[in-house]
């Protein structure tokens, strides 16, 4: 840390960088005697960050602005668990906030707070990101940037070899119905805390000099167009059937209570007239299987090829994908249709030329309202 910041060690907040160091020892001191103390793993993991806000404020300091390091949990900034968390509980931080303590450029620890418990609770995956819309949403700011490695967010997740371009606008349950499906630039919980107050949230790149490319988060437009492509692969439809109807309709909820009870995600459903198919991950198949046969339901299982998420589709894109696909050898089977996403089951044998086909639709609209306006 003194290596991206020389001079923290003699410098105004020099006591807190001792003290950081200080309860890192006690904190190594106390594992060693017992590996399994939940309160002290997470104080030796926040010192991290802890460390982490000492350097930026520094490094601000020294560009002449009145930066400042503040720790989340002695603001108030309180979670929604006992050691692990979810989320930020916005109601009881929003009553402890210490907003004496906001001024100049305070710069704020994130991933963690303050526990039910009234000890340190460390955020899940896409925590920080979390922390700071949390925050944003606390003080009620005006905009979020979210500094990253790439440029905005793509239509079509790199990962998939194909070179698309970043999305200029995502209103909220776009930007969530995407990360919960594959980009990992983002996790639900970001978008979350921005929804009510309406705040806008940018994801730039830290070292590109052009700020006009990013992605933009916020509240619906009335134009819709077919955005991105949301991509899981490889999962399985479980179908069941009944006779009677209202029996099966009783079945379902049933099962949908069990499923959310232990925590195994549903992706899709395709339900009518005692006939129903539930979309569920490989990796929760099995989970999800049991739960069936506690009701004595001996489901139907088919592996897809994919399931897709056609982020800003509407009706026209519908009719137009159909007829993009018919001359090929993949099948769709159309599921969940929202206002900001429609989610189709996909199969055949090559997800990537798919993908390749709605990239190509994607740029085709692209260029068609480019050339109307």
């Amino acid at each position: 840390h003194l290596r991206f910041a020389p001079g923290l060690d003699t410098s105004k907040n020099a006591h807190l960088f001792s003290m950081v160091l200080h309860n890192l020892m006690d904190t190594l001191r106390l594992l060693a005697q017992d590996p399994n103390d939940q309160s002290a793993m997470n104080n030796l993991l926040a010192s991290g960050e802890r460390l982490s806000a000492l350097v930026v404020a520094h490094r601000l300091q020294e560009y002449g602005f009145d930066a400042y390091p503040l720790g989340a949990e002695d603001i108030g900034i309180t979670l929604d668990g006992n050691f692990q968390a979810s989320h930020v509980d916005l109601q009881a931080s929003s009553i402890k906030l210490n907003r004496d303590t906001l001024h100049g450029t305070p710069v704020i620890t994130g991933w963690f707070g303050e526990g039910q418990n009234k000890e340190i609770a460390i955020l899940s995956r896409g925590g920080s990101d979390h922390s700071a819309t949390a925050i944003a949403n606390l003080i009620d700011a005006d905009k979020v940037i979210l500094w990253k490695d790439v440029p905005g967010i793509y239509s079509i997740n790199p990962r998939w070899s194909i070179r698309s371009e970043t999305i200029p606008y995502l209103n909220y349950q776009e930007a969530i119905e995407l990360s919960l499906m594959d980009t990992p630039v983002l996790h639900p919980s970001t978008i979350e805390p921005l929804i009510e107050p309406n705040i806008q949230l940018e994801v730039r790149h830290l070292c590109h000099s052009n700020h006009d490319e990013k992605t933009v988060i916020g509240p619906e437009l009335p134009e819709k167009e077919l955005k991105a492509v949301g991509c899981l692969p490889n999962v399985i439809s479980l179908g069941f059937s009944h006779h009677h109807i209202d029996s099966h309709q009783r079945q379902l909820v049933k099962i949908l209570g069990e499923l959310a009870k232990n925590e195994v995600h549903w992706w899709g459903l395709e339900s009518r007239l005692g006939d129903s198919r539930l979309i569920v991950s490989q990796h929760d198949m099995h989970r999800a299987s049991t739960i069936f046969e506690q009701f004595n339901i001996d489901a139907d299982h088919h592996q897809h090829l994919g399931l897709l998420s056609l982020i800003g589709c509407n009706e026209t894109d519908v009719e137009a994908i159909n007829t993009l696909f018919e001359a090929t050898e993949f099948e769709l089977s159309w599921l969940n249709r929202t206002s900001s996403a429609a989610r189709v089951a996909i199969d055949g044998e090559d997800l990537s030329q798919a993908l390749q086909l709605l990239h190509a639709l994607i740029q085709e609209q692209n260029i068609s309202v480019a050339q109307q306006s």
